[in-house]
C-alpha cells in the first residue's frame, strides 16, 4: 500500500527524481552519441559498410592467390612433361606441395566472411534498437543533445583507409605523379 503523499519525505523524493532525471539525461546523451556520432569512424552505416569491403577484398584477394596456385600446377605439369633428372621431380613435387598448402590455407576466407557477417549482423541490430529508441524519444529531441567526440591525433585524421567508392579513390596514377 502506497503512503499518503503527506508523510512522504520531500527530500528523499527530490534526490530520486534528480537522480532518475540525471540518468535519463546520460541515456538521452548516450543514444544521441550513437544515432549521430561526432565523427565518422563510428557511424553504422560506414561501419557495414566496412565489413562488406573486407569481406568482398579477402574473398578477392584468397581468388587471385588460389588462381596464381593453380596457374603455377599447371607450368609444374608442363615442366614434369620435359624434365628427366629426378632432382626435377622432386623439386616439382615440393612445388605442387606448396602450392597444394596455399590453396588450402586460403580456405580461412570462407570462415572470415562468415564471421565478419556476424559481426555486420550484430551491427545492424544494433542500429535498428538505437533507430528504434531515437524514435520513442524524439528525433528533435536527440537533436538537441550536444555530441561530443574524442580528439584524434594527427596519425589518425590520416588513417581513412581505402575509399569504399572507387570513384572517389586517388588513382595509382596520380599517386605515382606525386613521386614524379
Amino acid at each position: 500500500m502506497t503512503a499518503p503523499i503527506d508523510h512522504l519525505d520531500s527530500g528523499a523524493l527530490k534526490s530520486e527524481l534528480q537522480g532518475l532525471l540525471q540518468y535519463i539525461n546520460r541515456v538521452r546523451q548516450e543514444i544521441a552519441s550513437i544515432s549521430r556520432p561526432a565523427d565518422d569512424d563510428h557511424h553504422f552505416d560506414t561501419m557495414a559498410d566496412q565489413l562488406d569491403a573486407v569481406i568482398k577484398a579477402t574473398d578477392d584477394a584468397s581468388n587471385s592467390i588460389m588462381e596464381a596456385a593453380e596457374r603455377n600446377e599447371e607450368a609444374v605439369q608442363q615442366l614434369r612433361a620435359i624434365a628427366t633428372a629426378p632432382e626435377h621431380a622432386a623439386l616439382l613435387d615440393k612445388i605442387s606441395a606448396n602450392d597444394m598448402d596455399i590453396i588450402q590455407s586460403c580456405s580461412f576466407q570462407d570462415i572470415t566472411g562468415q564471421r565478419v557477417t556476424k559481426v555486420a549482423r550484430s551491427l545492424t541490430y544494433v542500429e535498428a534498437r538505437v533507430s528504434a529508441l531515437t524514435q520513442l524519444w524524439g528525433e528533435e529531441e536527440i537533436a538537441k543533445v550536444e555530441v561530443k567526440g574524442a580528439e584524434k591525433t594527427a596519425d589518425e585524421k590520416l588513417l581513412n583507409g581505402p575509399a569504399l567508392d572507387p570513384t572517389r579513390s586517388i588513382s595509382q596514377a596520380e599517386i605515382d605523379a606525386l613521386f614524379d
